[in-house]
């Protein structure tokens, strides 16, 4: 009975750590995308006036599938606690990495030329570099990346620390408080850190902050919005580990959570 156990946390981990690197990664990936969620949606930019500066909400294309990292670190946090998510945090970290350093190896591949005259025009017939278009897509400088992955793993500590502080506080009790905190308090920080590393001495501090505020309003709304999902998630893995099972899981998680680091 306890090897079966066992087992069933070992998939539930592995299970939990896919859908977390596979998401984290291409978050990263088509984060070079920038578009409007006004726009997306039909309607007409926000032109909010934040310290002086008109914005929109202009967004990371990572920003639509990041909520489901939300999402996953929560119900890692809750079942595996601060080991958990830190051990499938720094290995994402060093996989997005890996990635990067792959990507830019590519980048520096020299084209074919067959490569380049079959894909030289788009559908309207207007002639452009597929390669030049490749390396200028994937081609992130270097201060975005290092911010983005600083701002990553900062951001995954503060959620963990922040659950499970709020964990003591509520025990088993009140999902919605420690889930849905964390990641506000996480993402504030990750929303800072990122803009700050990436575009320090490019922006002014008062642009940096403007357009914090505006991803960070984005990221509020969407983790008030996701309560629901982390309920789900709780509930199906009570089933799947059986809910004694799980409550002592959770438990023995949060009395390995204590500290920062």
């Amino acid at each position: 009975m306890h090897n079966s156990l066992q087992e069933k946390r070992h998939r539930l981990f592995v299970f939990l750590a896919g859908i977390f690197i596979t998401n984290a990664l291409l978050a990263e990936m088509i984060g070079v995308k920038i578009f409007s969620a006004e726009g997306t949606f039909g309607f007409n930019p926000v032109n909010l006036n934040l310290m002086g500066f008109v914005m929109d909400f202009n967004l990371t294309a990572g920003a639509v599938i990041w909520p489901i990292v939300f999402v996953t670190t929560d119900l890692v946090n809750e079942y595996f606690g601060k080991p958990g998510v830190r051990r499938i945090s720094y290995f994402t970290a060093a996989l997005i990495a890996y990635a990067f350093v792959v990507v830019f190896i590519t980048i520096r591949l020299s084209p074919a030329d067959f490569w380049i005259d079959t894909n030289s025009k788009d559908p309207e017939g207007n002639f452009f570099n597929i390669d030049f278009a490749f390396n200028k897509i994937f081609g992130q400088g270097q201060r975005i990346i290092i911010g983005s992955l600083s701002a990553f793993l900062i951001g995954q500590l503060v959620d963990v620390f922040v659950f499970q502080q709020l964990r003591r506080f509520t025990g088993s009790k009140m999902l919605w408080l420690r889930a849905t905190g964390s990641t506000l308090v996480s993402q504030f920080v990750d929303s800072f850190v990122v803009l700050y590393i990436a575009f320090s001495g490019i922006f002014t501090n008062k642009q940096i902050i403007a357009i914090g505020i505006t991803n960070y309003i984005y990221k509020f709304v969407v983790a008030i919005a996701l309560t629901p999902l982390i309920y789900i998630g709780h509930s199906m893995i009570d089933r799947y580990l059986g809910k004694e099972n799980a409550d002592k899981i959770s438990a023995d998680a949060a009395r390995k959570s204590e500290g920062f680091f």
